[in-house]
């Protein structure tokens, strides 16, 4: 059966998927990157060859996305190597071609896509400030000593709401600390940070935009019911989640090089399954040629310089 591959490589975590000839998700796996990108993908590769080996899958084409695509694309012999907002539209419009805005929420950044008759027209992305990422949750959750897990169910039994700062974690922090001491529950502190990370990431990512229904929010950060529940109470609509809400960006890029190989005729640019077991390891060093003094990324593959990137000239991204 040929199958086609997705990897979205993040700072949190590292999704890798198959699909079908029907586009329908044969595997998927989402694995915690802990820093070592490189280790977590090898990982879910090592995974799938398992599954290939025993139910016959052919990969035909391999797509990555995610902030460390430019290396793993390297590694696995990408077909087609795509930034985070088009895996994420690609996806979102396969499954819901009616879709206008698509909420996305990660561990560390999160985006706005505007979406019209399946075209981006419009996105912004919170890379720098974490009270709207799931870490300002995750961080939350470890100073309550509550489960992240048992977050969003808690927020869901709170009988008051209790506004809780949450234009920066400082901020909020401070602000959950005094409403703990004026004797609100844990509940109800759990719902107003729920809150007030969905009213951060609306004002700051959805502002001068139009946002329209259907929504459709996605990310790790939506399998958080308090979230969702926060989402449709201050858009004032209904809040679609699919069904692989964590695996998005890998799924859409997987389609993304579906499409690719298909139209191009050409064969897969895969290395194999053999690819975990190379010794793949990154380099850099700043280049002293003229004032720009860039940051030059070095990928030694089996002791081999395999690629260079990072120069704003070329003298060495053409050198190999």
């Amino acid at each position: 059966m040929r199958v086609y591959l997705g990897i979205d490589i993040g700072s949190v975590s590292t999704n890798v998927i198959a699909i079908d000839e029907n586009t329908n998700v044969v595997f998927a796996r989402y694995i915690r990157t802990n820093g070592q990108p490189i280790n977590s993908v090898k990982q879910g590769l090592r995974e799938l060859s398992v599954q290939a080996l025993s139910d016959g899958y052919e990969v035909s084409a391999v797509g990555v996305t995610g902030s460390g695509r430019q290396m793993i694309g390297l590694m696995v012999g990408a077909d087609v190597v795509k930034n985070e907002i088009t895996a994420h539209a690609a996806a979102t419009v396969h499954f819901y071609p009616d879709v206008q805005t698509i909420f996305e929420i990660g561990g560390q950044d999160s985006k706005i896509i505007i979406v019209k008759d399946k075209i981006v027209t419009d996105f912004s992305m919170n890379t720098v400030c974490a009270a709207g990422t799931g870490s300002f949750l995750d961080h939350q959750a470890e100073r309550l000593n509550i489960p992240i897990e048992q977050f969003g169910d808690l927020a869901l039994t709170a009988e008051n709401t209790v506004r809780i700062a949450g234009r920066c974690t400082v901020f909020a922090e401070s602000d959950m600390i005094a409403k703990q001491q004026y004797g609100y529950s844990k509940a109800e502190i759990i719902k107003g940070l729920c809150d007030a990370l969905v009213r951060n990431y609306l004002n700051n990512l959805g502002r001068g935009k139009v946002l329209q229904p259907p929504f459709v929010f996605q990310g790790g950060v939506a399998a958080n019911k308090g979230i969702i529940r926060a989402f449709e109470e201050q858009v004032g609509h209904e809040i679609i989640i699919p069904k692989y809400f964590g695996v998005m960006g890998a799924i859409g890029v997987a389609l993304s090089a579906k499409s690719q190989v298909e139209a191009s005729g050409q064969p897969t640019n895969f290395k194999g399954f053999d690819c975990i077991e190379l010794d793949f390891v990154p380099k850099s060093f700043e280049c002293s040629g003229c004032s720009n003094a860039c940051e030059v990324i070095k990928v030694i593959i089996n002791g081999e310089v395999a690629a260079m990137w990072g120069d704003k000239c070329g003298k060495w991204s053409s050198s190999v």
